[in-house]
């Protein structure tokens, strides 16, 4: 998808740049050190048993935002590649002066480059890159390897939420979840016509496409 150039971007960028995470391979298996140290607490220790949550494209980082404000005792991480799609969240954390929320601005290939073996509490995955031709199915972010993958960086009972508007995307991550054979705790074709509680947290593709009438797909799976 090809973005329109944003208006003084470097300058916005280097304003919140406290909001991002620099080389964020060095924090692999240390990421509550690394909250603690940025909110400069005295007793590090009790960031030891607060969950860690990520999003893996996190676009504007509306949805994220909502998130880390309203669970104040857990830590955010959001990766989007895009500065000039980042930027939105980026601002909105530091309006907002959001103290348990930052973010990676990196293409992620491998996921396990970042995080350790069981150091995830929870995988958000919102209006993901369809990638519909079959030549580009590895890019997906619910194929199977790679659903293999968060389940390595997850604590045991962690999990993976999925929202998408792409019929076939959300079909071809059902077949992966059964062929897997993964728990699949959750699942809608129409979240905002459920009674599950994800729905009271919207990216703003959701807010767009819900608006017009479309059904939002949404899978839940523990692991």
């Amino acid at each position: 998808m090809r973005h329109r150039k944003v208006k003084n971007l470097d300058q916005r960028v280097e304003k919140t740049r406290h909001y991002i995470v620099e080389n964020p391979k060095e924090y692999k298996g240390k990421w509550r050190e690394f909250f603690a140290g940025e909110v400069a607490v005295d007793d590090a220790t009790s960031f030891d048993s607060k969950p860690l949550y990520i999003e893996i494209g996190c676009g504007k980082g509306k949805f994220l935002c909502a998130r880390a404000r309203a669970n104040e005792n857990a830590l955010f991480l959001g990766v989007e590649g895009l500065d000039a799609v980042l930027i939105r969240g980026l601002e909105r954390a530091d309006e907002e002066q959001i103290a348990n929320i930052r973010f990676l601005l990196e293409y992620v290939a491998d996921i396990r480059d970042y995080f350790e073996d069981g150091e995830v509490d929870g995988i958000y995955l919102n209006f993901s890159d369809p990638w519909p031709k079959p030549r580009h199915e590895k890019r997906r972010f619910t194929y199977g390897d790679t659903l293999l993958k968060y389940r390595q960086i997850l604590k045991p009972g962690g999990f993976v939420e999925f929202k998408t508007d792409n019929e076939e995307l959300f079909q071809y991550s059902l077949d992966e979840v059964a062929r897997l054979e993964l728990n699949m705790e959750e699942m809608t074709r129409n979240l905002h016509a459920s009674s599950l509680t994800s729905k009271e947290f919207t990216t703003e593709y959701e807010e767009k496409f819900h608006g017009k009438g479309k059904n939002i797909n949404y899978l839940r799976i523990r692991f």
